[in-house]
């Protein structure tokens, strides 16, 4: 019997489908919790806002163990198949989940762990072949282990070294990853999660159940109940334990379920197009390339360093055929990334435009000042007009007006492209692009055949595709949803900063452990000081279940609270998001000059428990499901928005 998978998995979004990986910075953002769903793969910034768990009608997947490694007993009443991939963050942030499931369920539950590497996640796939090589020493789940706990360092050596950590044969274990030993059953369970629909991870198949990402224990519970319920009234007709799991997914579905169709009467959706132009953006490849491919990006935003690899395999594959143009979204929740667009731009008046690219993205969590000159030195150049390039602010101007242009035509997150104009949003599969650039150098030939000179074809192209979905039938009006009513929501005993007669009331449910939750504390600050007087902003309470140490966070913050130091405190849980458990939410109170005694006391005795649950009970009251969501005089806005969306809801309620 092989060993089987403590799980794993968020997201926001999350969570994941192919993993467009887009933040969205207008619109509803991501709230960091991953969407649950049972079919069509979701967007990487889905995040899951109280949708119910799998109805019990929904469909049964046949899907066999097979040569998965698994953990329980093989004649458990129910079986856990998982789709992973050891590079995704929301794949090891379900194993705590996971490890509760085994807990409480003990020998009824088996948990089976097939691979789903990412083809935007370089390191995935060596890694799915380390974690079986090992698996056939008989040491599948302790690498399983070292791997979800070193995510961000997979690479050939890494996953070397913890080979020899947990005592493997290293000349057998070389050998298969010098041969891909493990890349055909890999490729295989790869087939299978595409053809069932679970294209993002994690993706759990519970007796044939879908459940789509790194859901919280309940949402599993709910599932893992009714299937439980169903297999011991099988037992108890004289079913065998062992044969309960076949005779369950027996008549199941072996592909997913189709989406559904649309109404006779229902026009399909326009296609997007942007009509882009290179302008002044830095380019890579010939000017009269068949196909160009115009990016929005942001050297900050973690799914436009991922999407880097597919773009060298793009040009890579398709040589002086494509073009790639650059353009500027700098997010405003990213404090670097503006600065460090303008560095770029600096590099660029210098010839390093592409260099210096590369340094920024392979270095994302370094971008202050420091470091942008640390990275212009590297690279040789002038020092000087460097430097003053950054201190005049030479480029401001023209990274504005990118990101001016890219939303007028769409761009909001990142990373956006157009090609040819046609728009592809998010960190898609290499796939994705190919599909859409095949078409184009389908056109591009039909036209320069037809005497389009190679100077003027993506004008030409341009104009095409404009006139294409121009023309293209547009879908039928809807009518336009009415705005949610405010709510009645109070600020209670809650901390607060700001006046108590300010015009403006924000109430914040967030979450010290959410990455979204501490990407919009500097709009906060912003909003503070642009309408200084005006605004108050309260702070209430909503650790989500998968957050492990969150709900502690939260009530040390409370401690911390009634001591006077709130924001103190809650500053430091959000710099440190990653060290709060409890020696660590200890130091930062001594930091702070704490009563020791009284915050001891106070998580020892569980004094604020009851007043975060009471937080928690209020944002399913007013439907705060994800986090961070603030309510504006009543009005809800969702996600780690952006200042103008802020801006507009709380320019209307002063007007009022």
């Amino acid at each position: 019997m092989k060993n089987a998978s403590v799980v794993i998995a968020l997201v926001i979004g999350m969570v994941i489908g192919l993993l467009v990986g887009r933040m969205t910075a207008e619109g509803t953002a991501p709230s960091g919790t991953p969407t649950v769903a049972a079919a069509p793969a979701p967007s990487a910034a889905e995040a899951v806002r109280g949708a119910p768990a799998a109805p019990s009608d929904d469909p049964t997947y046949r899907i066999e163990v097979g040569d998965a490694h698994f953990k329980g007993p093989a004649d458990a009443l129910v079986t856990i198949i998982e789709f992973s991939d050891f590079e995704c963050p929301f794949c090891s942030r379900v194993n705590p989940t996971i490890k509760q499931i085994q807990d409480t369920y003990g020998d009824k539950v088996r948990i089976a762990f097939k691979h789903n590497p990412l083809p935007f996640h370089k390191n995935a796939g060596p890694a799915a072949n380390a974690v079986e090589a090992a698996g056939a020493q008989g040491k599948f789940w302790e690498m399983h282990d070292k791997l979800f706990a070193n995510q961000k360092a997979l690479t050939r050596p890494d996953l070397d070294g913890y080979a020899e950590e947990i005592g493997l044969d290293m000349g057998k274990f070389k050998a298969a990853m010098d041969g891909n030993a493990f890349q055909q059953k890999i490729t295989a369970q790869q087939a299978e999660a595409r053809r069932l629909g679970a294209s993002g991870t994690p993706g759990f198949f519970i007796n044939g159940k879908f459940l789509r990402g790194a859901q919280p224990f309940p949402r599993f519970k709910e599932v893992i109940d009714r299937e439980l319920a169903a297999a011991e009234k099988l037992v108890a007709t004289g079913v065998a334990k062992a044969q309960v799991y076949e005779r369950t997914i027996a008549r199941g579905l072996t592909k997913a379920a189709p989406p559904p169709q649309q109404a006779p009467n229902q026009r399909p959706a326009r296609p997007q197009f942007g009509d882009v132009k290179v302008g002044d953006a830095h380019v890579k490849g010939p000017a009269d390339a068949k196909v160009t491919i115009v990016e929005w990006s942001d050297f900050e935003c973690p799914f436009c360093s991922r999407v880097v690899p597919t773009i060298k395999e793009l040009t890579d594959s398709y040589g002086k055929d494509i073009r790639i143009a650059f353009k500027h979204q700098p997010l405003p929740f990213h404090k670097n990334a503006h600065l460090a667009a303008q560095a770029v731009e600096a590099a660029g008046a210098q010839g390093k435009f592409w260099e210096y690219h590369d340094k920024l993205f392979a270095n994302q969590k370094a971008l202050d000042r420091p470091q942008l000159e640390q990275y212009a030195g590297e690279l040789g150049l002038d020092m000087a007009k460097f430097k003053a390039s950054l201190d005049q602010g030479a480029f401001k101007k023209k990274i504005d007006a990118h990101s001016n242009e890219g939303r007028g035509v769409g761009a909001n997150g990142t990373p956006t492209f157009f090609i040819n104009g046609r728009l592809l949003s998010g960190a898609q599969p290499v796939d994705a692009f190919k599909r859409i650039i095949d078409e184009e150098l389908k056109k591009a030939d039909a036209a320069l055949q037809a005497g389009t000179p190679r100077s003027g074809l993506y004008e030409k192209l341009l104009a095409d595709n404009a006139k294409l979905f121009k023309n293209a039938p547009a879908p039928s009006p809807a009518a336009p949803a009415a705005p949610a009513a405010p709510v009645d929501i109070k600020a209670g005993n809650s901390p607060a900063k700001g006046p108590e007669n300010a015009k403006v009331t924000i109430i914040e449910f967030s979450d010290f452990q959410c990455p979204f939750c501490s990407r919009v504390n500097p709009t906060i600050s912003q909003i503070m000081d642009e309408y200084k007087g005006k605004v108050r902003v309260v702070f209430k309470h909503q650790p989500l279940p998968f957050h492990q140490d969150a709900p502690l966070a939260a009530e040390a913050s409370l401690a911390a609270n009634a001591q006077g130091k709130f924001w103190e405190f809650h500053d430091k849980l959000f710099a440190n998001q990653k060290a709060i458990q409890r020696p660590q939410l200890e130091q930062y109170a001594g930091e702070l000059g704490l009563d020791m005694a009284k915050f001891k006391a106070a998580l020892d005795q569980g004094t604020y428990k009851a007043a975060v649950a009471a937080d928690q009970a209020e944002a399913r009251k007013y439907g705060a499901s994800g986090t961070p969501t603030f309510f504006i005089n009543g009005r809800k806005l969702v996600g780690a928005q952006p200042f103008p969306a802020f801006k507009a809801l709380i320019d209307e309620e002063l007007a009022k």
